[in-house]
């Protein structure tokens, strides 16, 4: 879920990775959503590691979720701040790819590169199955083997210099 950026160490990464870019391209910039990976302290703090240490280079989400205006499609070239499960920013990402699949045409390179688990095809498959059907049921959805899924691809661009 995105947060108001107003916490000065988000302000400070925001402002730290403006500095490395040439002034020509900091113009066009706006600070960018912050947000944790997952649901709850936990959950955030484990995938957001895992994108600090270069291990997660994507994600999944559930297409439905979009469709019912919980959250706005991401496109390639959006901007990211990646935070903890307290809520303090981790990192910069930028989306690189986007992609809409049925769950069952996930396949094993995606999963490895979502960074979970074992990087296995069948972890990921229990692994978002389980969290898929929690959100599925949220909001009024059958859980499906072909219900559609967003696959994002993102890269690392600046990490927070306090960690």
């Amino acid at each position: 879920m995105a947060e108001e950026n107003t916490n000065p160490v988000m302000l400070q990464l925001w402002q730290n990775y403006l500095e490395t870019l040439p002034a020509s391209q900091k113009a066009a910039l706006k600070m960018p959503q912050a947000w944790g990976f997952g649901v709850g302290e936990e959950m955030a703090n484990e995938l957001g590691s895992l994108v600090v240490e270069g291990i997660k280079t994507a994600t999944c989400s559930l297409f439905w979720e979009y469709e019912a205006g919980q959250e706005v499609l991401p496109e390639v070239g959006d901007l990211s701040i990646i935070l903890d499960g307290r809520g303090e920013p981790l990192c910069l990402i930028e989306t690189t790819s986007v992609e809409i699949k049925l769950f069952n045409a996930v396949d094993a390179q995606f999963a490895y590169d979502e960074g979970e688990g074992d990087r296995s095809l069948e972890y990921w498959w229990q692994a978002h199955w389980h969290f898929f059907g929690r959100t599925c049921a949220e909001i009024g959805k059958q859980l499906s083997e072909e219900m559609p899924v967003v696959c994002e691809r993102f890269r690392l661009v600046h990490k927070n210099q306090l960690l």
